[in-house]
């Protein structure tokens, strides 16, 4: 907090976001420069799908100057490294809402570091657009069950939220897995935590019988204790709430210990990285994630393959089509507002305003935001581990009553 406190005392809050001139290297004309911003874990902790979100960001800001999508205006990317830190993630975006060239950015990955972030970049009036963030409470306030509202005019997502998406996994298992006993467990983060405690009472309310509860920590690397204390339970379903890094030692000792369960978790395991690390042990675990197989939409094929064909490091099957059509929503904002390459003084200002009207069909599916800045598209998809592949076995929306 001295951090932020010293830059926003210092002037942060009448930065003009002026952009700056050079000369476009093909005819010598003279384009603004215009940053995109992107705040993910880019190492350690979560980094796979971390790095997913900034080539996902990349690839969207090579296609605008490619296609000279906002003309006078030259695009570039400035990646910071959150570490999956909260405290990183303020710091990351204290320095960006300090670039006066920085009009948007994409991310973070983890709702505990969107916590964060989410009042530095409101009060500079630097719109934020995270392809993956998905507590509830960012966009309709903590009372969101019972009284929704919006905290931050600048904050939106093209994920939807952990109210659909722990209902979502809760119906799965007990009326189409017809598990009617689950053993919870967490990693005490702010997504994990609010993502068990949805599924919880989505799946109590159903019928099922949660028959334990425990919480993890992040960085955990032995859980025999609590592999004992599942399998003991009488447990059929293990559900986690958490991330892949955690998940994904836990599931093989699990299997390792005899326990034979699946384990099921949401979009925070949805990654290769969960299967390569749990091995075999991974077959039949299940998680849910956000919109539609991105493999399967004609938009994104140019995308994978581009993804694919410049070898960029990371996962862009979970969030990187997301966050290409995050970093669109923003270049589309910019080109409505930066004429001719002239940036206003308060162009971050007008750019929030665009964004809460931008409407467009994205590589990952329709992009449009409602009055709390979530997005419109409420698709949500159950993947299963077979034979070594995420497999989609359901996709569909789901209503949280």
């Amino acid at each position: 907090m001295v951090i932020l406190t010293s830059v926003l005392t210092t002037g942060a809050l009448t930065l003009t976001a002026c952009g700056s001139r050079d000369d476009d290297s093909k005819g010598g004309d003279s384009k603004t420069t215009v940053v995109i911003g992107v705040d993910a874990p880019l190492t350690g902790q979560n980094s796979a799908t971390g790095l997913g979100i900034q080539y996902g960001v990349q690839i969207a800001v090579d296609d605008a100057n490619k296609k000279n999508l906002v003309p006078g205006v030259t695009f570039k990317v400035k990646a910071l490294d959150d570490k999956a830190v909260p405290a990183t993630g303020q710091q990351n975006a204290t320095a960006l809402v300090a670039d006066d060239s920085v009009l948007g950015v994409v991310g973070p990955l983890n709702s505990g570091v969107a916590t964060q972030m989410q009042q530095v970049f409101d009060t500079a009036h630097l719109v934020e657009i995270s392809p993956s963030n998905t507590a509830p409470e960012l966009t309709q306030g903590k009372n969101w069950q019972t009284s929704k509202s919006r905290p931050y005019k600048s904050y939106f997502r093209t994920a939807t939220t952990d109210a659909l998406q722990g209902g979502f996994a809760a119906d799965y298992a007990y009326n189409t897995l017809k598990k009617k006993k689950v053993f919870v467990v967490d990693d005490k983060q702010t997504y994990g935590a609010g993502l068990a405690k949805l599924f919880s009472a989505s799946y109590t309310k159903s019928g099922g019988k949660i028959v334990g509860t425990d919480h993890v920590n992040t960085g955990d690397k032995d859980f025999s204790t609590l592999v004992t204390k599942i399998k003991n339970s009488g447990a059929e379903l293990l559900y986690y709430g958490g991330q892949y890094d955690e998940a994904q030692i836990l599931s093989k000792q699990l299997k390792d210990a005899g326990a034979k369960i699946p384990l099921f978790g949401g979009d925070g395991i949805f990654s290769d990285t969960y299967i390569q690390t749990a091995g075999k042990d991974s077959e039949g675990d299940l998680a849910t994630s956000v919109g539609v197989p991105v493999d399967t939409l004609p938009a994104a094929k140019a995308f994978i393959s581009t993804y694919k064909a410049k070898k960029y490091p990371g996962d862009y099957g979970t969030y990187g089509g997301y966050s290409y059509d995050a970093a669109t929503a923003i270049i589309k904002a910019i080109g409505e507002v930066v004429k001719d390459g002239d940036v206003p003084d308060d162009a971050r200002q007008q750019i929030v305003n665009k964004v809460q009207g931008v409407k467009f069909d994205g590589i990952a599916g329709p992009v449009a935001f409602d009055e709390y800045g979530d997005t419109t598209n409420k698709q949500l998809t159950v993947y299963q581990v077979t034979a070594g592949k995420w497999k989609a076995v359901k996709s569909g929306t789901y209503d949280a009553g």
